[in-house]
């Protein structure tokens, strides 16, 4: 079978495709992230309808079109999760059974007590809070104390807030290096979370593009490390490195929104590499799911939809663009959690036949098709359907 030199994988992260089949089980019946922001006069995506969005498995109100230019497959999570971590892990080819711990009730005073050990600092707020009212709430306090703001979410993570003029970004990095050395065991949160903040009164306190994300290792081989094994090159965009623990990166370039995601992806066009491009488009999610902002997450998806065609046109021969997401993030749902749903997969470039893969059991097949297309024997816990779309 043909073999391709090189592979973008897109995250639309948070761009879900409807309710799971166990959607109930985690409180998300009725989830739809994409019908819930179809219904915005600011959504437009004639690009990806050409693509063949449509198409996909439960996506025919997006409007079906007869010829589509790309492989389509609706996405089901196999893992016990609906957080990124657990996700990018799955497109990565790595099952997780276990889901990670959450503090719905905030964090027990004895880990309170160890973490304001290991910071060397003392700790406020401590509980599930919207990371935008934890720093209006908080904020004022934290610079006269220069007490750190730590709160959760419904996700698995723990999070540092500090004005920058206070705790520079560095420094914050640091603290936030020695949480994660501390979360292990029963409080291996996904994540820990730098959180910068920038202002001078509460009503004008705003978190700056500095986030950092320090995750946990993944706990099974990925296609990261397996492509990059095989001497090939590994590119992170945005957070992708943070989410893997850098492991299996060859070379990470950052990003702080979905604008320079999308700009230092396009640039990839010009690089002249050989293995896999893999991105994070973070917006969707942190600046509109979890706000309920249904506006700006159609706009947001229209901004990508407008980007698109200069990606497509700029591919080569022998270049597969797959974009998928990583779980559910309905902004009209009644909490501002992530929400369990299937995920969609649009897959384009010149070797590529449009075909309906229909709904695949896991996102672990991604990894298996990837390495499959690139010529490298991993295939995880996924299956691979390169022999299906390759011409």
């Amino acid at each position: 079978m043909k073999q391709f030199k090189r592979v973008f994988v897109i995250v639309l992260d948070s761009v879900g495709a409807g309710e799971a089949p166990d959607a109930a089980a985690f409180g998300d019946r009725g989830a739809g992230t994409l019908r819930t922001v179809s219904r915005s006069p600011f959504f437009a995506v004639p690009n990806l309808k050409k693509c063949g969005i449509g198409n996909i498995d439960g996506l025919s109100f997006l409007g079906k079109t007869k010829v589509p230019s790309c492989a389509v497959a609706r996405m089901t999570e196999r893992s016990a999760g609906k957080d990124t971590t657990i996700g990018h892990w799955e497109i990565a080819g790595v099952y997780s059974p276990d889901p990670m711990p959450t503090f719905p009730d905030g964090f027990p005073k004895e880990l309170i007590a160890e973490m304001e050990k290991v910071l060397g600092r003392k700790t406020l707020c401590n509980i599930p809070y919207s990371g935008t009212d934890a720093i209006r709430d908080y904020g004022e306090e934290h610079l006269k104390t220069g007490a750190l703001i730590t709160y959760t979410s419904a996700d698995s993570v723990y999070q540092i807030a500090a004005h920058e003029s206070l705790v520079p970004p560095e420094e914050l990095y640091d603290l936030c290096r020695r949480a994660r050395k501390a979360l292990t065991g029963k409080n291996a949160v996904g994540r820990v979370i730098a959180r910068p903040f920038v202002g001078n009164t509460p009503a004008d306190f705003v978190r700056t593009g500095n986030r950092r994300d320090f995750s946990l290792e993944p706990t099974g081989k990925t296609m990261l490390d397996a492509i990059s094994e095989s001497g090939l090159d590994v590119i992170s965009v945005g957070k992708i490195s943070d989410i893997f623990a850098a492991r299996g990166v060859t070379e990470a370039i950052p990003s702080h929104n979905n604008e320079e995601g999308t700009e230092a992806t396009l640039k990839l066009l010009e690089k002249d590499f050989h293995g896999l491009a893999f991105t994070n488009l973070v917006d969707f999610d942190s600046l509109y799911g979890h706000r309920n902002d249904v506006e700006g997450y159609a706009r947001a998806l229209t901004a990508f939809d407008k980007w698109l065609p200069a990606f497509l046109d700029g591919m080569r021969e022998d270049d597969v663009l797959f974009i998928t997401a990583d779980h559910g993030c309905d902004p009209g749902d009644v909490s501002t959690d992530h929400t369990r749903e299937y995920t969609p997969l649009l897959i384009a470039g010149k070797g590529i036949r449009p075909v309906n893969l229909g709904t695949r059991e896991t996102f672990a097949d991604i990894a298996a098709t990837v390495c499959r297309l690139l010529g490298v024997g991993f295939r995880g816990t996924g299956r691979s359907f390169a022999s299906k779309i390759v011409r």
